[in-house]
């Protein structure tokens, strides 16, 4: 046993050293580059809610083949035995019976409940629709999060680069007497808040691109190389035009619009119980004190029945269906009412975000302007600490907003053309 054990560890070793190489070689794996387009691809393969919608879009042809079948004829088998003990001996008998129906007429029931089933068809493959353009919208966002979270490390970064920089040349000028300590601690301070900045920025990039990979399927944990940037792509279409093509294209409409089409549905299966019922019926059996049976017996018959009076019950269902309906056109209504909205709030904020983008550009040049000119002034003895520290944490800001402005154009550009129906094709 000794024995054993002595040449067992070797293998064990070497089946150790496999599996933490293994994982050395997952974790020091190079980021895939990863572009927008791919992003969308991603999601749209791997998200479960496409995998749901597709789900029920089977699920709801199912239901036309089953609300179809009320138009059909069924045929059951019946099968019955029994024992009896009599004054002198038990005796057997056996019941074999097939048995045939069929609705011809149900009053426009069976038709309804089969136009309803259809509508929800429709409804469903038009929710497939909706789900990839929400997709598309959710991995677009998270997608610009990731571009927008690390522009801003960038930027932190920069001013911790710079603010360190700056530190080096204040210490060696107070070495040498030329500056107060004040300027050293006040210098070490604003170091120090650059670098707690940059601490968060880089957090929040972590977490975009853990979100991105949620949207798109990946493991939360991996590692890409954005290849798009934030930049700015003009939309030069109206927002009248907009509202006019959220109106033709937005699946929410249609499906609305089949909503309409399914309540109206229900008026008329209500409605169905003022009148006659006709069916049909066949049936063919054997039964006697031996399997299967000696004496056959077989019959037909026709069958029609009309509810005269039922108390008010189907004049209630009518009037159900009819407020289920106004309801319903009600709810139409809100949801263009929305609709509309949804685009002006995008178009909005869409150009509002993009005069941004102008007038940060221009800021950010001055910035880099003044930071340069109170850092010369600072060295040659003609400004203060304070001018420079002031003039870093105006670029900062500005080149923060640049990117803000980028950001809030792409996102909002994307929900305008999800809003007007232009999403996942």
């Amino acid at each position: 046993m000794l024995y054993k054990k002595y040449r067992q560890r070797p293998i064990a070793a070497l089946l150790a050293a496999g599996v933490l190489f293994f994982n050395a070689t997952v974790v020091l794996a190079s980021p895939v580059e990863l572009s927008l387009d791919d992003s969308i691809i991603m999601a749209m393969k791997n998200n479960p809610s496409i995998h749901m919608a597709i789900a029920d879009q089977e699920k709801a042809a199912w239901t036309i083949k089953e609300n179809e079948a009320g138009k059909l004829p069924t045929l059951s088998l019946m099968s019955g035995y029994s024992r009896a003990n009599g004054a002198s001996t038990p005796t057997d008998s056996f019941n074999n019976s097939l048995k045939l129906n069929w609705a011809l007429y149900t009053g426009g029931r069976v038709e309804g409940q089969i136009d309803q089933a259809k509508k929800n068809a429709d409804i469903a493959n038009l929710g497939v629709v909706k789900a990839k353009e929400q997709l598309k919208l959710d991995a677009t966002t998270a997608y610009y999060n990731v571009l927008q979270g690390r522009n801003v490390v960038k930027v932190n970064q920069e001013t911790v680069d710079n603010l360190q920089e700056h530190l080096k040349n204040v210490q060696a000028q107070y070495q040498v007497g030329t500056v107060a300590k004040s300027d050293v601690l006040r210098s070490e301070v604003e170091l120090a808040n650059a670098q707690q900045n940059l601490t968060k920025a880089q957090n929040n990039y972590d977490v975009a691109a853990a979100s991105l990979n949620n949207v798109t399927g990946m493991p939360l944990d991996s590692q890409h190389i954005m290849k798009d940037e934030l930049t700015h792509a003009k939309y030069d279409i109206s927002l009248e035009d907009s509202i006019k093509m959220a109106e033709a294209r937005r699946p929410e409409i249609a499906q609305s619009m089949d909503s309409i089409d399914i309540a109206k549905a229900g008026i008329k299966i209500a409605d169905s119980g003022r009148l006659p019922t006709v069916a049909v019926s066949a049936s063919d059996g054997l039964g006697g004190s031996e399997f299967p049976g000696q004496n056959n017996n077989w019959s037909v018959g026709f069958s029609a029945s009309w509810n005269l009076f039922d108390a008010g019950v189907t004049g209630a269902k009518v009037k159900q269906a009819k407020a289920n309906e106004e309801k319903v056109r009600a709810a139409d209504k809100q949801l263009r009412d929305g609709i509309e909205l949804e685009v002006r709030q995008a178009y909005l904020s869409m150009k509002e975000a993009e005069a941004r983008i102008e007038t940060s550009q221009v800021a950010v040049s001055k910035a880099i302007e003044d930071l340069k000119a109170s850092e010369a002034k600072y060295y040659a003895g003609a400004g203060t600490n304070i001018d420079v520290i002031d003039a870093q944490m105006a670029l900062t800001q500005a080149k923060t907003n640049a990117t803000q402005a980028s950001y809030d154009y792409n996102v909002n550009k994307a929900k305008l053309e999800k809003a007007v129906g232009l999403g996942a094709k």
